[in-house]
């Protein structure tokens, strides 16, 4: 069989959703059938210190429950007949050297290197944990919470109110103007980011707002540019700590730019060959491998960033 063409090949944002696994929700609140799964050797357990993993030779390790040390219990789900879980331990209890274990950015070359398939788990796994780490009392009375529903809830011990894992919508978003070749994309940049770093725009959508107003709200703050259609283009975990990236196209109205000095320090428009001779350069860098912003840009652009002359 033929390789796909760039233009068949999947965006590189998919990485991370392409093989979902069934999260039996169901089988949450069966301690008797959990209590089995850690029994069976064939199940598969990720250890995470707090909300780190450790990479082993280059890989995730799995290990079988035998392995796995006390803590707090995540059913993840089934993936090919195989129970996943995970155990989430207090960092200063974890096995092996405290620099062994890694926040989850730092395997991200690792999913968009042949584990894609692993990337749904571990993004259900650390959010999961990023949740426990930073829900430690309950937000009504201030109680100590326990873990339910195999790591799915937090119930206070006092006044009995249950939480349960949050997400919060993020917006980011490819702008354009022009057509043809004068089509230009909107690209930013943070003054904390090394120098040439720049990047679709995007930020987090407030309560009552919709995420297309999100969208045009987000860009006439940082850069002062009014957004008209807006299109949505896909989504992407992303649990650093607890959010849900929503993709969107977007054309401009205005293209006069006024950054607004805080998040933004920085940016401007760029046609595809401004784009490509920049990167070339070494006067562009813009995100690479899995991340949606890489999937926005790569679309615009019409090949992937990745081939012979990038980097």
């Amino acid at each position: 069989m033929s390789e796909p063409s760039p233009s068949e090949r999947p965006l590189p944002h998919a990485a991370l959703s392409a093989h979902a696994h069934n999260r039996l929700g169901l089988r949450r609140t069966d301690q008797g059938w959990l209590d089995e799964r850690m029994s069976d050797p064939a199940t598969r357990v990720l250890v995470l210190a707090g909300n780190r993993l450790r990479p082993v030779d280059g890989a995730v390790e799995w290990v079988s429950p035998d392995r796995a040390p006390e803590g707090t219990l995540v059913l993840l789900g089934d993936r090919d007949g195989v129970v996943h879980l995970a155990v989430i331990v207090a960092p200063e209890d974890a096995p092996g050297a405290p620099e062994e274990w890694v926040p989850l950015r730092s395997v991200l070359p690792l999913l968009a290197e042949g584990a894609s398939d692993q990337a749904p788990l571990l993004m259900h796994a650390i959010g999961l944990a990023e949740w426990h780490h930073a829900t430690r009392f309950c937000p009504r009375c201030g109680g100590a919470l326990v873990s339910g529903a195999a790591g799915h809830e937090l119930r206070c011990t006092a006044c009995g109110r249950a939480q349960y894992p949050r997400t919060d919508p993020a917006v980011i978003m490819a702008i354009t103007h022009g057509e043809g070749d004068d089509e230009a994309i909107l690209l930013g940049r943070n003054a904390a980011w090394p120098v040439g770093r720049w990047s679709t725009l995007a930020g987090f959508c407030e309560p009552g707002e919709t995420l297309e107003d999100a969208v045009r709200r987000e860009v006439d703050e940082e850069v002062g540019v009014r957004v008209g259609e807006v299109d949505y283009f896909g989504s992407q975990p992303w649990p650093m700590p607890a959010s849900l990236m929503l993709g969107f196209t977007g054309r401009a109205l205005t293209t006069e730019i006024d950054v607004d000095g805080a998040e933004i320090e920085e940016a401007r428009w760029w046609t595809r060959a401004e784009f490509e001779a920049a990167v070339r350069s070494g006067e562009l860098a813009v995100p690479r491998g899995v991340s949606i912003s890489s999937s926005l840009i790569q679309s615009w652009f019409g090949r992937p960033l990745d081939g012979p002359g990038w980097g």
